[in-house]
C-alpha cells in the first residue's frame, strides 16, 4: 500500500529530458561537438582573439563531419535533418570564441546553402564538396558601404561581355573576407528591374581584379576576419551565375531566413552558457557574509534570466520543427530571431552587473559575451527590420 509521502509529488530541477525534437542520435552528436569544442578549439579562445583563428579548425571540422550535418550524402554529408545544424549553433559555443562560431557559421549555414539549393550539379562538385571537407572555405558578400538593411540598394554591378560578367563594386563586413576561397556575391545585374535585377554569383577570391583592401577592427567577434572587399573589371564566365538571372534578390532572402534561425539558436545557448558562468560566480563570490546569490536581488535576477533564455529556447525549437517540416515561416523565424539577440544581450548585461567590477575585467569572460553577443542584434537583418518584417506581416 503506497505511504502518504509516496504519493507526494515533488520537483526535481535537476532533471534532464531532451526536447521533442531531438532523438538520441542528437543527443550523441550534442555530446560529440561539446567535446570537441571545449577540448580542441577552447584552449586558444584568447590566442585567436588576438590572432584570428587558424584554417586547420575547418579541416578539422570536415575531418570530424562537423560542416556537412545536415548536407546531402552525394556530397560528403551526413544526410541529417536541419536539428542536427540546430545542435551545431548550439553546442560549438562551447569553443569560447564567439568569433570562431561567426566563421564556421558563414561557411556552413551562410554561404554553403544557396549552392545546394540553386547551384548546378557542376558548381555543387567544385565548391560544395571541397567546402564540407574543409578544404575550401566561403564567404557571403551582401552588405555593401552604403547598403546594409537596404538589400534593394546595393549597387555592386554585374554587366553581360559576350559569354562573361564583368563585375565591380565593393562589399563590406564580409565574415571569412580574407581567407576564403570563393564568395557567393550579389550583384545587380539589371538596374532598372527593381527586385528582380538582382543575381547572384559565385567568384573565386583570386580571380582579377578581386582585392581584400583591408582587415576591419570590430567591437567583438575579434576571432573572426572581417574585410572590405573590391571588386574592380571582375571577369567570371556565365556559368559562375548561382540560380536564375534577376531571382537573386529572392534567393538571398531565401538564404537569410535559415541565417537567422541558426543565429538564434546561437544566441539562446550563449545566454545560457553566460548564465551558467554567473550561476557559479554567485554561488562562490561573497559579500557581507554569505554568497551573493543568497540576496533576494541577484536570485531574482536569475530568475528573470532563466524565464527569458527559456522562453527564446521554446520559440527558437518551435520553428525549427516548423521549418524542418516544410513550412517557410517567415514570421516566426523573424520573431525568433528578434527575441533571442535581445535576450541574449540582456541575459550577458545582466551578468555583467551581478559579476560587478570582475564583471568589466577580461578575465572572467563576460564581457567578451556581451561584445560577441552584441552582434546578432545588428547582422542577417538589424532588430528594426526584424520587427517591420514582422508587423508587415500582419498586412500593415
Amino acid at each position: 500500500m503506497a505511504t502518504a509521502e509516496q504519493n507526494v509529488l515533488k520537483p526535481d530541477f535537476g532533471a534532464k529530458r531532451k526536447h521533442f525534437i531531438f532523438t538520441d542520435e542528437h543527443e550523441q552528436l550534442r555530446e560529440s561537438i561539446r567535446a570537441f569544442a571545449t577540448k580542441e578549439l577552447a584552449p586558444h579562445a584568447e590566442e585567436w582573439e588576438e590572432t584570428t583563428f587558424p584554417n586547420w579548425v575547418f579541416t578539422r571540422m570536415g575531418e570530424l563531419g562537423f560542416l556537412g550535418l545536415d548536407k546531402p550524402e552525394e556530397y560528403g554529408g551526413q544526410g541529417g535533418d536541419y536539428y542536427s545544424a540546430i545542435v551545431l549553433a548550439e553546442e560549438i559555443g562551447h569553443s569560447n570564441s564567439g568569433g570562431m562560431c561567426m566563421g564556421v557559421a558563414v561557411h556552413t549555414d551562410m554561404a554553403m546553402p544557396p549552392i545546394l539549393a540553386f547551384g548546378t550539379e557542376e558548381q555543387k562538385q567544385e565548391w560544395v564538396v571541397p567546402a564540407i571537407k574543409g578544404e575550401k572555405i566561403l564567404c557571403l558578400g551582401i552588405t555593401e558601404p552604403d547598403a546594409g538593411s537596404d538589400v534593394a540598394g546595393i549597387k555592386t554591378r554585374a554587366v553581360r561581355d559576350g559569354d562573361e560578367y564583368v563585375i565591380n563594386g565593393s562589399k563590406t563586413f564580409i565574415t571569412n573576407g580574407h581567407r576564403a576561397d570563393a564568395i557567393v556575391l550579389v550583384t545587380k545585374t539589371d538596374p532598372d528591374a527593381g527586385y528582380d535585377g538582382f543575381t547572384l554569383f559565385i567568384v573565386p577570391m583570386d580571380s582579377p581584379g578581386v582585392i581584400r583592401e583591408k582587415k576591419l577592427e570590430k567591437l567583438g567577434m575579434h576571432a573572426s576576419d572581417t574585410a572590405l572587399l573590391a571588386f574592380q573589371d571582375v571577369r567570371v564566365p556565365d556559368t559562375a551565375v548561382l540560380g536564375e538571372v534577376g531571382k537573386g534578390f529572392y534567393h538571398i532572402m531565401w538564404e537569410l531566413q535559415g541565417e537567422r534561425l541558426h543565429g538564434a539558436a546561437g544566441c539562446v545557448a550563449g545566454a545560457q552558457r553566460c548564465f551558467d558562468r554567473t550561476l557559479q560566480y554567485a554561488k562562490e563570490r561573497t559579500a557581507f557574509g554569505r554568497p551573493i546569490g543568497n540576496f533576494q536581488v541577484i536570485r531574482h535576477k536569475f530568475a528573470e534570466m532563466a524565464t527569458k533564455i527559456e522562453t527564446g529556447r521554446q520559440l527558437v525549437y518551435t520553428t525549427a520543427w516548423r521549418f524542418q517540416n516544410g513550412e517557410y515561416p517567415v514570421r516566426e523565424i523573424s520573431m525568433a530571431k528578434l527575441y533571442a539577440s535581445q535576450m541574449a544581450v540582456e541575459v550577458a548585461d545582466e551578468c555583467i552587473q551581478i559579476h560587478g567590477g570582475a564583471g568589466y575585467m577580461k578575465e572572467y569572460g563576460v564581457e567578451r559575451a556581451w561584445r560577441d553577443l552584441r552582434l546578432n542584434r545588428i547582422g542577417a537583418g538589424t532588430d528594426e527590420i526584424m520587427l517591420d518584417v514582422i508587423g508587415r506581416s500582419y498586412g500593415i
